[in-house]
C-alpha cells in the first residue's frame, strides 16, 4: 500500500469509524432499553470507533514519516476485519453476560492490535533514518499495551467482588486509554498539530517527543501497577507523571499554537479534547491519591469516565478525521478545500454548544439540566457524522467538475470574527436555554418568594438580619433564630450534607429551591412581623424532625398600608395557621386539598381499561453466572387500585423492582442510575458488605455500581435505604431477590408474590408520611395492585406441583400466606425448611416484613382457590387473589 495508493474511498478503512460512532448515538438515544448502557457507549466509541481510527491512521503516519510503503494492504484489510470482529464479540458477550464470547472478542482485539504494532515494527527497522522516525515508537508502544487491556476487561467483565474490581478498572483505563489511546495521539499531534495549523513544526519537537515517551511509558505502567497492586498514591503517581510527560511535549504544541492560532474546526476540536484530558487526568490524579479506599475510588472513576470518552475521545477523533479524511480522499487542492468548507460548517456553534454543555454536565446542577445538556453534547458532536459523508461527496464532486469547488472554498479560509462570536454565543445561548428549561421542568430547582405574609402589619426598621443555616441529617442548624420585629430577614441555607437533597419552606410561601450536597441559596424573607414556620419539603424529611422557626421579638411600629397587606397575606395567602400547606408541600402530595386519593377507593371495582397485571411467574434461571442489570429510578404515577394513582418512586418503572433470580455462589453487578426527584439508593440484603459506600444515597442525575456474591440461599429484599426509609419502601422502592437453595426439588410452577403496604397521598401524589407514622395503611397488595390476582387469576392444572414465594416488604405489616382450599406440603422459610414433603402439613407461612420463603402444594380438583394474607384487615385491604385450577 503506497500513500498515494490510499487515496479516494476505501470501505474498510473509512466506513466502520462512522458505524462505531453513529452505534454510540444510537445507544445513548436508546439508553433506557439496552443493558449496561453507559458501559456500551464507552466501549462503542473507544475500542470500536477510536482504535479502528488508530490502526487506520497510525500506519497512514507511519508511511509519512518512515518515508517508505507498506504494499500490504490486504494484511491492513485482514488486521481492520479481525479488530472489528473482535469488538462486535465484545459489545455483544458482556451486555449478555456471555463469557467465552467476551474473552474470544478481547484476543481478537488484541491479536489484531499486536500484529498491528509488529508491522510497523518490521517498517521502522527497514526504513532509513528520517527526522521525525522516532515518533513511529510511539505507535509501537502503544501497540503492546491493549492487548494488556483487552485480557483485564476479560477479567473484569468475569466478575470480581471489590476491592479487586475497582483496582483493575483503573489499571484497565490506565493501559487503555493512556497507553494505547493516549500514546498514539500524544505521537500524532506532535507532526499533525502544525500541519493542522498550517504552519512548521518546532525545532525540538521531534527530541522533546523522543524524552517524553519513556515517561510516558513508565508513568502507564506505575499508573496500572500501583492499581492492580491496591497501592494507591503510587496509582496516583503513575497519573502526575503521565501528565508531566504530556508538558514535556508542550513547548512545541503552545509554540506551533502561539504563531498561528486555530481558525476553524480540526485544531479547535484537538484543543479542546486535550484540555479536557489533562483537566481530568489531574482530578483524577487527586482524587485517587486522596481517596480513603478503593470505594471512593471508583466513584471517582465512575465520574470522570463520560468526560474522557465525550470530552477527549470523541473531541480528538473527530477533530482529526476531520482534517485527515479530505487529505485521505485527495484529489487535488479543490477538492481537499471543498470538503474543509462541508467539515467547517458551524464549527463555532458545535464547538461552544459541546464543552459548555460538557461543563454543565461536571458541575452540581439538577438532573432535570444534567439530561438536557447531555442531550446537546451528543447532538453537537452526533452532527459531524453526516458533515463526514457530505464532506466526501464534496470532495468527489469537485473532482469532477472544479468550477462547482470554487464558492465553496472561501468558508476553509477562514470566517470574519464576527460570525465566528455569533456563532459561538448561539452555542452558550442553547446552553443557557438547556438551564432555563431544566428549572422550567422541574419547579423545585427554583424558589417562590411570596412574603407578604412575614410581615404582619409591622413597619420596616430598615435592620437587615443574615442568616447562615446548615441543612444535615435531617436537621436545620440552628433550628431556631430569633429576629427583631420590624427587620428584613435574609436566610442563606447550605446544604452540607454529604447524600441528600433538602430545601427550606417558609409558611410564607418563601422557599428555597432543592439543593444538592454542597449547594446554597438565598432565601429573601422580607420584612418579619411574626412568628415563622419553616420546613424540608422533600418526602419524610420534615417527619424526620427537619423543621425550622423563626420567633419574633419586640414590637415595631405599624402602618395601615402594611396592616391591610399582612391581613391580606394572612387570610388568603396559600397557607393555614399550621404552615402545612405551603406551595412547596403541596407539590409533594401534602395539601389536604387535593383529591384524596380514598375518595375513589373502590376494592370491587374493575381496573381502568387496558390495564394488566403484573406477571408472577419467577423469571427463569440464566445459564450465566454474572448477572449485569441497571436499574434507573423514575418518578411514575401507576394505577395501584380501580381508579386510584399515585406517584411512586421505582426501579426501572415497577413497584416491585425487577426480580433477580440466581443460585449460590453468582456475582450480581446492578448499576444504579437516580433519574428521580430526589436523592435515593439502594440496599441488597442477598449480599454482605460494608454498607457506607455501596448504598449511599445518591442525587439526581448521578449513578453508583452495586457488586455482591449470592453466598446464601433465600428470597432477599432489596430497598432503597435513603432517610425517611419507611417513606422510600412505601412510596415503591423495594424488589426481590431469589437465590435457589441447592439440590431444589423440580415443580412445574413457580410464583412470586410481593406483600407491601400503601398508605395513599392525594389522587396521583407521593405516600401520605403521616398515615404512614401512624402505621394506617389504605392498601395492603401483592405485587403493587389491590386484588390484582382476583382480575387475573393465577394458573395450574390439578395434580402440577406449585412452589409460591411470598417476599414481606412491609414497611411495617407482616403477612401470614395461605391459600384457601389448599394444604402445604412444604414450607420455607429465611433459608431454611421448615416442612418438607412426606413430614406433614401446614395451612400458612408466617413472615415478618423483610423476610421471604416458598410454598409448594398441588390442587386436588378444579375450581378457584383465593390466596389471602390471613391478617384478614389486610386481606380486605387488597391481600388478596386467586388460583384459577383447571383439569
Amino acid at each position: 500500500m503506497s500513500r498515494q495508493g490510499s487515496r479516494g474511498f476505501w470501505p474498510l478503512r473509512d466506513l466502520p469509524v462512522l458505524v462505531w460512532s453513529a452505534a454510540t448515538v444510537v445507544v445513548a438515544v436508546v439508553h433506557p432499553f439496552v443493558p449496561a448502557p453507559r458501559w456500551l457507549m464507552i466501549h462503542l466509541l473507544m475500542l470500536g470507533a477510536v482504535s479502528h481510527a488508530i490502526l487506520v491512521w497510525s500506519r497512514y503516519f507511519t508511511d509519512a514519516l518512515l518515508h517508505s510503503a507498506n504494499a500490504d494492504r490486504r494484511g491492513q484489510n485482514r488486521r481492520l476485519l479481525l479488530l472489528n470482529g473482535g469488538v462486535i464479540l465484545v459489545v455483544a458477550g458482556v451486555p449478555s453476560d456471555v463469557w467465552p464470547l467476551t474473552l474470544l472478542g478481547a484476543t481478537a482485539v488484541g491479536s489484531a492490535v499486536l500484529w498491528h504494532g509488529w508491522s510497523i515494527l518490521r517498517q521502522l527497522r527497514a526504513a532509513l533514518p528520517a527526522r521525525f522516525g522516532p515518533l513511529v515508537r510511539y505507535y509501537v508502544a502503544a501497540a503492546c499495551f491493549l492487548p494488556v487491556g483487552a485480557g483485564l476487561g476479560s477479567a473484569l467483565a468475569r466478575g470480581l467482588a471489590e476491592p479487586w474490581h475497582t483496582r483493575l478498572v483503573v489499571a484497565h483505563a490506565s493501559v487503555n486509554l493512556l497507553g494505547w489511546v493516549g500514546l498514539t495521539v500524544a505521537g500524532t499531534l506532535v507532526t499533525l498539530w502544525p500541519t493542522m495549523l498550517r504552519t512548521r513544526i518546532a525545532e525540538g519537537a521531534g527530541r522533546a517527543a523522543a524524552r517524553a515517551l519513556p515517561v510516558l511509558v513508565c508513568s502507564v505502567l506505575v499508573a496500572a501497577g500501583g492499581a492492580s497492586a491496591g497501592l494507591r498514591p503510587v496509582a496516583a503517581l503513575g497519573i502526575a507523571g503521565y501528565v508531566t510527560g504530556l508538558l514535556l511535549t508542550a513547548p512545541a504544541f503552545v509554540d506551533a499554537l502561539r504563531r498561528k492560532p486555530p481558525t476553524t474546526f480540526p485544531p479547535w476540536s484537538v484543543l479542546a479534547g486535550l484540555t479536557w484530558l489533562v483537566a481530568i487526568l489531574v482530578t483524577l490524579g487527586v482524587g485517587i491519591g486522596a481517596a480513603p479506599s478503593w470505594q471512593r475510588v471508583d466513584e471517582v472513576f465512575g465520574w470522570a469516565t463520560p468526560f474522557l470518552a465525550a470530552g477527549f475521545g470523541a473531541q480528538v477523533l473527530l477533530g482529526a478525521l476531520s482534517y485527515l479524511v479530505p487529505v485521505a480522499v485527495g484529489g487535488g487542492p479543490r477538492p481537499v478545500r471543498a470538503a474543509n468548507a462541508v467539515l467547517d460548517r458551524g464549527a463555532p456553534l458545535r464547538l461552544a454548544m459541546t464543552n459548555a454543555a460538557l461543563l454543565l454536565c461536571a458541575l452540581p446542577v439538577p438532573s432535570t439540566v444534567r439530561v438536557l445538556a447531555s442531550i446537546l453534547v451528543l447532538a453537537a458532536l452526533a452532527s459531524t457524522l453526516p458533515l463526514l459523508l457530505l464532506a466526501v461527496r464534496a470532495s468527489r464532486r469537485a473532482k469532477a467538475d472544479p468550477t462547482t469547488a470554487r464558492a465553496g472554498t472561501r468558508a476553509s479560509h477562514g470566517r470574519p470574527a464576527g460570525q465566528v462570536a455569533g456563532l459561538a454565543a448561539a452555542g452558550l445561548a442553547a446552553v443557557v436555554m438547556v438551564v432555563a428549561s431544566g428549572v422550567a421542568v422541574d419547579p423545585a430547582a427554583v424558589g417562590g418568594t411570596d412574603t407578604a405574609s412575614a410581615a404582619a402589619g409591622v413597619a420596616a426598621t430598615g435592620q437587615i438580619t443574615t442568616v447562615q443555616v446548615e441543612a444535615h441529617d435531617m436537621r436545620f442548624t440552628p433550628a431556631s433564630i430569633s429576629v427583631p420585629a420590624g427587620t428584613r430577614l435574609v436566610i442563606v441555607l447550605t446544604n452540607t450534607d454529604d447524600e441528600d437533597i433538602h430545601d427550606l419552606v417558609l409558611d410564607t410561601g418563601a422557599h428555597s429551591g432543592r439543593l444538592a450536597p454542597g449547594e446554597n441559596a438565598r432565601v429573601e424573607v422580607g420584612v418579619v412581623g411574626r412568628d415563622l414556620d419553616g420546613w424540608c419539603s422533600v418526602v419524610g424529611h420534615k417527619q424526620m424532625g427537619m423543621v425550622f422557626n423563626v420567633d419574633v421579638t419586640g414590637t415595631a411600629p405599624s402602618t395601615a398600608a402594611d396592616v391591610s397587606e399582612g391581613h391580606a397575606g394572612h387570610q388568603h395567602g396559600p397557607v393555614g395557621n399550621d404552615g402545612d400547606h405551603s406551595p412547596a408541600e403541596t407539590d409533594q402530595g401534602q395539601d389536604a386539598e387535593q383529591t384524596p386519593a380514598t375518595d375513589n377507593l373502590d376494592l370491587m371495582a374493575d381496573p381502568s381499561p387496558g390495564w394488566t397485571a403484573r406477571d408472577a411467574v419467577l423469571p427463569p434461571l440464566s445459564e450465566s453466572r454474572l448477572h449485569r442489570r441497571t436499574f434507573v429510578v423514575r418518578d411514575v404515577e401507576r394505577e395501584v387500585a380501580p381508579g386510584v394513582t399515585q406517584r411512586l418512586w421505582t426501579y426501572d418503572g415497577t413497584a416491585p423492582g425487577p426480580v433477580l433470580h440466581g443460585r449460590v455462589g453468582d456475582r450480581f453487578e446492578i448499576t444504579l442510575i437516580n433519574r428521580g426527584s430526589v436523592g435515593h439508593s439502594i440496599d441488597f440484603h442477598a449480599g454482605a458488605l460494608a454498607p457506607q459506600r455501596p448504598m449511599r444515597t445518591i442525587a439526581p442525575g448521578e449513578s453508583l455500581t452495586y457488586r455482591f456474591s449470592a453466598t446464601r440461599a433465600g428470597l432477599w429484599m432489596y430497598h432503597c435505604s435513603t432517610m425517611p426509609m419507611s417513606a422510600h419502601i412505601a412510596n415503591g422502592l423495594f424488589g426481590a431477590v431469589v437465590i435457589e437453595p441447592p439440590r431444589r426439588p423440580r415443580v412445574d410452577r413457580s410464583y412470586l408474590l410481593v406483600q407491601s403496604e400503601m398508605y395513599l397521598g392525594g389522587q396521583g401524589r407521593e405516600v401520605d408520611v403521616t398515615k404512614l407514622a401512624a402505621e394506617d395503611p389504605d392498601l395492603v397488595v401483592f405485587n403493587g395492585f389491590a386484588n390484582q390476582y382476583d382480575h387475573a387469576p393465577l394458573t395450574a392444572l390439578v395434580g402440577e406441583r406449585v412452589r409460591v414465594w411470598v417476599l414481606d416488604a412491609g414497611p411495617n405489616r407482616p403477612t401470614s400466606f395461605h391459600v384457601v382450599g389448599g394444604q402445604f406440603d412444604t414450607t420455607y422459610a429465611e433459608g431454611a425448611y421448615l416442612l418438607r414433603r412426606g413430614e406433614g402439613g401446614a395451612q400458612s407461612l408466617g413472615l415478618q416484613p423483610a423476610q421471604g420463603g416458598f410454598v409448594e402444594l398441588t390442587f386436588p380438583e378444579p375450581g378457584d382457590y383465593p390466596f389471602v394474607s390471613h391478617l384478614m384487615i389486610d386481606a380486605e385491604r387488597g391481600a388478596h387473589g386467586m388460583f384459577r385450577v383447571t383439569p
